[in-house]
């Protein structure tokens, strides 16, 4: 199955990926590796998910941030490459979190994401993974996450 059926099984359809907001590109491909600049949590509408977790904003509705983070990133890769099927593996995740100051479940939030990359890519989508709580994000986005992608 392609990833692409195995998307629309899951009932996703990728949106047009997001140009950038300032002096930067949303992927560079450098070898076989595509370092992904951070996706925030936006869906294809163009609602973002904003807030701060712990203030507002419970593990649910930031792990639903997370995986529109990870929906981001696969259209941002299929954008780069044509094809998600050239994916070889998920690398590694950054993911941001933004919390109040006694929050501590970030990782429990970016799971959204990595659980979605391995429903979508199976062991291909088990990656290294970093949950960082941190004050702000840009435009007060729930969550953000960047990622290394390895492609054929």
């Amino acid at each position: 199955m392609s990833i692409d059926q195995k998307l629309a099984e899951l009932g996703i359809t990728l949106p047009s990926p997001k140009p950038p907001v300032a002096n930067y590109v949303p992927v560079v491909k450098t070898g076989n590796l595509l370092y992904v600049s951070g996706q925030v949590s936006v869906d294809g509408a163009g609602a973002m998910s904003t807030g701060k977790l712990g203030a507002g904003l419970d593990i649910d509705a930031g792990r639903a941030a997370a995986r529109l983070c990870a929906i981001n990133i696969l259209a941002q890769v299929k954008a780069a490459t044509g094809s998600l099927d050239s994916v070889v593996r998920i690398v590694k995740l950054v993911g941001f979190v933004n919390s109040a100051p006694d929050f501590t479940d970030q990782p429990a939030v970016v799971n959204g994401c990595s659980d979605l990359f391995v429903e979508v890519f199976g062991d291909k989508g088990r990656h290294a993974r970093s949950a960082v709580g941190i004050a702000a994000l840009p435009f007060n986005a729930a969550v953000e996450v960047e990622a290394v992608v390895e492609i054929a």
